[in-house]
């Protein structure tokens, strides 16, 4: 036996696999394997051999996730932020199994809820648009958020009674950016803001958080809060308001205005206009 075969088999007998002694020998894989094909490794080396080669694999599987892009940053405390971006997805939006998804016309409550996104979620989201309707949608397709937003809603919903006022605006203001309207038609007399929910539970949450505010609004079912009369009008004004940039549809066929004002601008006519 020539002295490189007495020395692969030496190794092989010593529990050494192909690689490592193709790497103590130097010589290629072909010329190794020729010598020890026939040597099988002892259960307990494959043995070890398995387990090693988990632990690289997951190993490996951290890191990858480590330096994913899919990952998101949990949050503890409610702030501004995570409050209007639940709340948005909530009203004009879905959290369901694999994406959170928020649609609106308006391009600044678009902006508004991807930038409160990116502080928890770094992903760029994937954006469509209905160019019949100019609706613009935006979508996170992530399982692991998802199902995360899902629980911080409800989680939400049951500690909002309690957060600081300016949380309360919060969530307020989202609820009419996305579901609200000015109701204002000065030959009927006619000035009131509405918002609009299937969820009755929501809409009566929306009338006792506005009477936090001195707002009286009312529950109309099966699917309106309804704000009439100037002094709500007004308060709702002062502390509430609608964010700047969101207009109304001036394109639905039952508009009285025909071009898309702000719902601000809207809301400033209606009150100017009531008698003294």
């Amino acid at each position: 036996m020539n002295v490189f075969k007495q020395k692969c088999v030496e190794l092989r007998k010593a529990g050494y696999t192909l690689p490592e002694i193709v790497k103590v020998t130097g010589r290629p894989k072909t010329s190794v394997y020729s010598h020890i094909y026939n040597i099988p490794l002892s259960k307990e080396r494959l043995r070890l051999i398995g387990l090693a080669s988990g632990i690289r694999a997951r190993n490996l599987a951290l890191a990858r996730k480590g330096k994913s892009k899919r990952d998101f940053r949990k949050f503890a405390q409610w702030n501004k932020s995570n409050v209007a971006l639940l709340a948005h997805l909530m009203f004009d939006g879905t959290i369901n199994k694999t994406s959170c998804i928020y649609n609106n016309r308006n391009t600044s409550l678009i902006v508004m809820v991807e930038n409160c996104m990116k502080e928890i979620y770094g992903h760029t989201p994937k954006r469509y648009l209905d160019e019949k309707t100019g609706v613009s949608r935006i979508a996170y397709h992530n399982v692991s958020l998802c199902i995360y937003l899902k629980i911080k809603s409800r989680e939400l919903l049951k500690d909002i009674y309690l957060l600081s006022k300016s949380l309360k605006r919060e969530f307020i203001k989202a609820f009419f950016d996305d579901e609200g309207c000015i109701d204002f038609r000065p030959r009927r007399n006619l000035r009131q803001i509405r918002g609009y929910q299937k969820n009755i539970d929501i809409l009566i949450l929306m009338q006792v958080l506005l009477a936090e505010f001195g707002i009286q609004a009312k529950v109309i079912q099966p699917n309106e809060v309804v704000i009439t009369r100037k002094e709500n009008l007004k308060k709702f004004q002062e502390e509430i308001n609608f964010s700047p940039g969101v207009r109304l549809n001036g394109e639905r066929s039952n508009s009285i205005w025909k071009k898309p004002l702000e719902k601000q601008f809207l809301l400033a006519q209606a009150i100017e206009s009531f008698k003294n």
